[in-house]
């Protein structure tokens, strides 16, 4: 199994992902990078650890104002990883984040806003890669 991070989407994967029939609540599932250091544009904050960029990232997406709940979305768990039990991989992640959206074009509708544009400069300067992991519940 390979296994690469990616901190941008590409078009061809943002394209399947979001043509697949929108049938209910979604949880996404982020195993999470982290640079040592931010890497911002405009070269601000160079002594800002990855992490602390992408925690400012995530306090403006959470909490009653954030934008996750304007789009009806939430932060079910975030922690940092402490360890693997079962399977190996290359190198660990940071961190996991799992979060709730109505529908995949509810979430959509959040990565094209201008509310999320105006932050997400924070999760690039951050990330050095992730996984994000479509999950939607069991059916029988």
């Amino acid at each position: 199994m390979e296994v690469t991070n990616a901190a941008h989407v590409n078009n061809e994967q943002a394209g399947a992902f979001f043509s697949t029939p929108d049938d209910g609540p979604i949880v996404m599932i982020n195993l999470l990078k982290f640079k040592e250091f931010a890497e911002y544009e405009d070269g601000s904050d160079a002594t800002l650890t990855g992490e602390a960029a992408y925690l400012r990232y995530g306090a403006l997406l959470d909490g009653p104002d954030g934008v996750l709940a304007k789009f009806g979305a939430k932060l079910l768990y975030s922690g940092n990883t402490t360890g693997l039990l079962l399977g190996t991989v290359e190198e660990e992640w940071d961190a996991v984040a799992l979060v709730e959206y109505p529908s995949t074009s509810g979430m959509l509708a959040m990565v094209m806003s201008p509310e999320y544009n105006a932050i997400d400069h924070h999760r690039y300067a951050g990330l050095a890669g992730q996984l994000n992991i479509r999950t939607a519940p069991l059916r029988s």
